[in-house]
């Protein structure tokens, strides 16, 4: 017999959803069998679904081989930190994202991601003992593109990350806002909806007004709402708010409206790029998540110093400072 009892954050979540963290290396087949024939949750048979309890003892009647083999070994995975800490309480983490840096890992980058990063930091802080754990690790709420700057959200423990994430979910509690500048003169707030189809072999999006997408079971319902702050030498400094969050949403659905923005090579204007380029060396799109409310809570990161020229240059000092006070 192996016995676990479970922790505060592996708490709250159903049985076999546990038991496929826990127990990584176990086909799916396996979990079921050993909730059916080789488990007993606090001495009786578990079901599949049921909710586990802070402090139920979950007994394991297999061999140590057997069930060390369904484990598999934490390890530690030392990257050099290069975030910048904007909030932080005992239960929230808020990371302002660098350029160029994935928000988690992908098929070709495992290891130096923000939230390798995070956790790194939190393991140093002495707030995440991996070893302690057994499912748990702290975890990024929302995502930003690779080469999108500025504030993800991250939950410190599983309490925490399951109401954020529940917040997020209903698009309630927590509100994101962006940053950019856009070609034209965007002389109203302007409340975007529509719907978006991803076309994989281009790692692109196509936008489609008014919610008529043709038939598509990969189409996302979005919702964007740009508001234009500052005009200037024909450029447009823009705060947009993200109601629904898909991939490229902001560059394709401002775009599809005619405002392209600056140094976007997907969706933006070529010709306008070669002048921001020449000018100010920018070959990347001009998008920061600035702002955050979590409930009545305001959060907001400064613009990285490459924005931040050419804000200043477009817009003045004074507007920019405006803007991120």
């Amino acid at each position: 017999m192996i016995n676990v009892t479970i922790e505060t954050n592996d708490a709250d979540q159903r049985l076999d959803r546990f038991l496929k963290k826990y127990l990584p290396k176990a086909s799916l087949s396996q979990i079921y069998k050993i909730i059916r024939k080789n488990l007993k949750v606090n001495g009786k048979r578990g079901k599949e679904n049921q909710k586990l309890n802070d402090g139920d003892l979950l007994t394991f009647f297999l061999a140590e081989e057997e069930f060390n083999a369904f484990k598999s070994e934490k390890k530690s995975i030392h990257v050099r930190k290069n975030f910048k800490v904007v909030y932080e309480d005992d239960d929230i983490l808020v990371a302002s994202k660098p350029f160029g840096l994935l928000t988690h890992g992908d098929g070709k980058e495992k290891k130096n991601h923000l939230a390798n990063q995070v956790i790194n930091y939190l393991i140093e802080k002495g707030d995440y003992i991996p070893s302690k754990e057994q499912t748990f690790s702290p975890s990024p709420v929302n995502r930003l593109d690779r080469n999108t700057t500025g504030l993800v959200i991250f939950g410190k423990n599983a309490k925490t990350l399951k109401e954020l994430n529940q917040k997020m979910k209903s698009r309630e509690h927590i509100e994101k806002y962006y940053l950019t500048i856009v070609r034209g003169k965007m002389d109203k707030e302007m409340e975007l909806k529509g719907s978006l189809v991803k076309d994989k072999d281009k790692n692109q999006v196509i936008v489609f007004e008014d919610k008529k997408a043709p038939d598509s079971k990969d189409e996302k319902l979005i919702e964007t709402t740009a508001k234009p702050v500052a005009y200037a030498k024909g450029y447009t400094l823009v705060e947009v708010e993200l109601v629904t969050g898909r991939t490229h949403q902001i560059r394709a659905h401002l775009s599809s409206n005619g405002f392209h923005i600056i140094g976007d090579s997907k969706y933006g204007d070529f010709r306008t790029n070669q002048q921001i380029k020449r000018k100010f060396s920018l070959s990347t799109q001009f998008l920061h998540a600035y702002k955050l409310i979590i409930d009545d809570k305001t959060i907001v990161d400064t613009l990285p110093d490459n924005l931040m020229k050419i804000a200043v240059d477009i817009f003045g000092k004074d507007t920019i400072e405006d803007v991120l006070r």
